[in-house]
């Protein structure tokens, strides 16, 4: 079966007269494991809101191939998102849960769900409002790896969830890519765990997407010098600097871009690469 693109096209959302989402567009290709960055307010729960159409954008679109999504079931069948809020009644217990997830997407892997279940330590019977926060996570994270859809979005999906679960779903979610490929969109503040899980970052600023590009691209131009503040200040003097700190004498400077080749690099000073979490900081951090 072919799997269209899921096409974001000049997306704005404002609220009278605060824009939270800023004429984004992106498209997320089928079967790949994408990181959405973006500090707090960033508008990345906003994003993915419109993306499956419970809340409707200001101005633009989301399209999969050439079908609007907008009120249309077919197509909105086809993305699930898992988010922080509780939409479910309080006497609502695990089992109808998963039920539901079926009845809406149809296909649900009900025995791989009651295996991670059972992983977490969860029950069928319990009253999902009785759970704890990380428990209730990990419903809903049991939920997003087994429904049927093409394009799986989880925003915040190791909330509450301690360091033993957070690997478990980090396992969980290589597993089922692996053996049932799909697309998995997730939006997450601890970015130095899915460095290594995730393929391309979008990073959301201020209402704009900044950078779309794999990771392993972003990183690849992505430096930290280090060494006597005036040395790493001649070195990087007409390169991009998007952040610094100095203690002393002493001073590391983030440069996003490539590095002049044919400039000499003075004995004292360091050049490494940055991770994603520190090129996210540079990047965000003004």
């Amino acid at each position: 079966m072919t799997v269209n693109e899921l096409m974001i096209n000049h997306v704005t959302k404002r609220y009278r007269r605060h824009t939270v989402i800023d004429e984004v567009s992106f498209n997320l290709a089928p079967a790949k494991i994408y990181g959405l960055l973006g500090r707090n307010g960033a508008g990345k729960s906003t994003l993915l809101n419109i993306i499956t159409n419970r809340i409707f954008p200001t101005s633009g679109m989301v399209a999969m191939g050439p079908q609007n999504v907008n009120n249309n079931d077919r197509e909105l069948g086809k993305i699930y998102l898992m988010s922080e809020s509780n939409m479910y009644p309080k006497t609502t217990r695990v089992k109808r849960m998963l039920s539901d997830a079926d009845r809406f997407y149809g296909k649900f892997d009900f025995a791989n769900a009651r295996r991670m279940l059972g992983q977490f330590g969860i029950n069928e019977k319990d009253r999902f409002s009785n759970l704890s926060t990380g428990q209730k996570t990990a419903v809903k994270i049991t939920i997003a790896l087994n429904v049927n859809a093409q394009y799986v979005l989880l925003d915040e999906p190791t909330l509450g969830l301690d360091v033993n679960y957070r690997e478990t779903f980090y396992r969980e979610l290589l597993r089922t890519y692996s053996e049932k490929p799909r697309t998995f969109v997730l939006s997450t503040h601890l970015i130095s765990e899915v460095q290594q899980l995730v393929e391309d970052v979008l990073i959301l600023h201020e209402g704009k997407i900044i950078v779309n590009e794999p990771v392993e691209e972003l990183l690849g131009r992505a430096f930290l010098v280090s060494g006597p503040a005036q040395l790493v200040d001649e070195y990087t003097a007409g390169q991009t600097m998007t952040d610094s700190q100095t203690i002393g004498n002493l001073k590391e400077t983030a440069v996003i871009g490539e590095l002049d080749a044919l400039r000499p690099i003075p004995d004292q000073v360091q050049i490494k690469h940055l991770d994603l979490q520190r090129a996210f900081t540079a990047l965000t951090n003004h």
